[in-house]
């Protein structure tokens, strides 16, 4: 279970990134998570795994309360979650195959046991054939389905996924999209934040809609759509610039 209760992030000045924002995923869900540049997704994000921390409120997952964890136990938080990035984030100096297994590495896995988790994880995102490329061999599609490897070879229970269709074609959108369903089918929690409107119309999952900080909708089989601010809304908010790490 991921609960923010009345979470706020003010990065400077008057600029708030989230505001006052109270939302439960239950474990097993798969969310999209949209809004405008600057609307406080990537701040959403990253708030989960304690890369910063909220301005007030609480932000918690499972039976741990994020904001409150010493940095010495941030690892036991992040061993639970996944990241899939927009540019990837891959060591390019490594074969797919060591991009995927450096993971398992850290954890001190045995050698039997990273070979046969990496094995699987690249058989699942369907890269078995190109277990030996160096990332700079692989089409962008590819290069996400590396990163996407990377982030699930350690059986996280949650998966982020910040625009990973972002850089990618139609057709390769949804091949990625398929990974990501059959990742959530396994029963990993997975949140995508997302400008794809096509995905989202089509896909019908819950679709939690943020501007400026502030949750506008929470539908369970949303739709990609622009939510007009009310008129007080708009008056106490005009002045204000977006946030652009949102």
């Amino acid at each position: 279970m991921i609960r923010f209760s009345r979470v706020s992030k003010q990065y400077g000045g008057q600029t708030k990134a989230l505001s006052d924002l109270s939302v439960e995923i239950p474990d097993g869900e798969f969310v999209f998570l949209i809004g405008p540049s600057g609307a406080g997704k990537t701040t959403f994000l990253r708030l989960l795994i304690h890369d910063i921390l909220p301005t007030s409120g609480e932000v918690y997952v499972d039976d741990m309360k994020v904001n409150a964890m010493p940095t010495s136990r941030v690892f036991l938080l992040r061993r639970k979650i996944g990241t899939v990035f927009q540019d990837f984030k891959l060591l390019f100096d490594r074969t797919v195959y060591e991009n995927v297994a450096v993971g398992l590495e850290i954890l001190g896995k045995k050698d039997s046991e990273i070979i046969r988790d990496a094995d699987a994880v690249l058989s699942l995102v369907g890269l078995s054939s190109k277990r030996q490329f160096f990332p700079q061999q692989l089409s962008a599609g590819e290069l996400q389905r590396t990163s996407i490897a990377r982030a699930i070879v350690g059986g996280p229970s949650i998966l982020l996924a910040d625009e990973p269709t972002g850089n990618l074609d139609p057709d390769t959108s949804w091949e990625i999209l398929t990974i990501l369903q059959q990742i959530n089918t396994l029963g990993t929690t997975v949140i995508m934040a997302t400008h794809n409107a096509g995905i989202v119309n089509d896909m019908k999952k819950r679709t939690i809609a943020l501007r400026e900080g502030h949750l506008i909708s929470d539908e369970a089989k949303g739709k990609y759509h622009v939510h007009k601010k009310t008129e007080a809304h708009h008056e106490t908010q005009s002045h204000k610039k977006e946030d652009p790490k949102g």
